[in-house]
């Protein structure tokens, strides 16, 4: 039976699947949108890759951490330390 951590680490590895094949089709979607309005020059579509890849990929990809320091109890463990050093301070 899988521990708390790697269920945590599986999910959060599935959603980054997800994620990246998100980012993916975000990006043909731009694409498309772009050149049915416009002429796509070579520069025009590797700033449109990377800027839309890559901000899809950063903003969901740090939610996705968010959840899995969650999930995996690593929110718990500063949680309880900050509790700790509060009480040897009293």
């Amino acid at each position: 039976m899988p521990t708390r951590r790697e269920k945590a680490a599986q999910d959060f590895r599935r959603i980054m699947r997800w994620i990246f094949l998100i980012a993916v089709l975000m990006v043909i979607g731009a694409l498309v949108f772009i050149g049915s309005t416009t002429e796509l020059t070579p520069h025009m579509v590797v700033a449109t890759v990377l800027g839309v890849f890559f901000a899809v990929v950063l903003g969901t990809g740090l939610f996705a951490l968010a959840f899995f320091s969650d999930k995996s109890g690593h929110d718990e463990a500063v949680t309880n330390a900050t509790r700790h050093s509060e009480r040897d301070a009293e």
